[in-house]
């Protein structure tokens, strides 16, 4: 071994820079991602599948048509579920990628610049927003629930609400030190309390909305 091998393996040595607990492998929230975006694409997948084989056969049964409060076929003919022209679960196959792409690079150990955390923040947030307003429609509008819909609501709210209290509690959006990331580190205990917050939410909205809907699954 020579002098300078030993210099750099020396704990003490001024070469030797020690990661800090933000830029260490995030394995947790790589798996998240991945779990979390896997279980989005798996609903959106499905969707597009039941439309495809309905397509084929019209007289095709959708396998989520349960009774005219849970029906996907009611959710799938309605202008809300083509928002931009095509059906809305193509977004989500090709969307859910980018979350398990991530998840995947974050496992295998790579570091991303603060510009790409901010745009994909961006895009979660999108999501956040786009399955509020798609579970809105569906409860005061359409007035029937897709359980394929509802599993990629389940999805994107704990991915929003966990990933921006992540990214704030790093420093990977606003850097080391700053008064966002001690809200971050604050907040990023008790992000489980924001997502239950939110399922709750939709949950009592649902059931006031449907009161008949428990009755009618028993």
């Amino acid at each position: 071994m020579t002098a300078a091998d030993s210099t750099a393996t020396r704990p003490d040595s001024p070469h030797v820079v020690e990661a800090a607990p933000s830029e260490r492998r995030p394995w947790a929230m790589g798996v998240f991602l991945l779990v979390t975006g896997a279980l989005g694409w798996w609903g959106a997948m499905e969707l597009i599948t039941e439309r495809i084989a309905k397509l084929i056969d019209p007289s095709h049964v959708i396998t989520c048509d349960i009774n005219p409060l849970i029906s996907c076929g009611t959710v799938m003919t309605s202008w809300q579920a083509s928002l931009l022209g095509f059906p809305n679960p193509l977004l989500g196959v090709a969307g859910f990628v980018a979350p398990m792409a991530v998840g995947v690079a974050l496992l295998a150990g790579a570091r991303f610049a603060r510009w790409f955390w901010w745009l994909f923040l961006t895009g979660v947030s999108a999501a956040w927003v786009f399955v509020t307003w798609l579970f809105v429609q569906a409860v005061y509008e359409i007035g029937a629930l897709c359980p394929w819909c509802m599993l990629v609501w389940a999805a994107v709210i704990p991915m929003f609400w966990m990933l921006a209290a992540w990214l704030l509690a790093t420093g990977r959006l606003t850097g080391e030190g700053g008064a966002a990331q001690r809200v971050g580190r604050a907040v990023l205990p008790f992000t489980w309390v924001l997502v239950v917050a939110n399922y709750a939410g939709i949950v009592v909205a649902i059931i006031a909305q449907f009161p008949t809907l428990l009755p009618s699954l028993f």
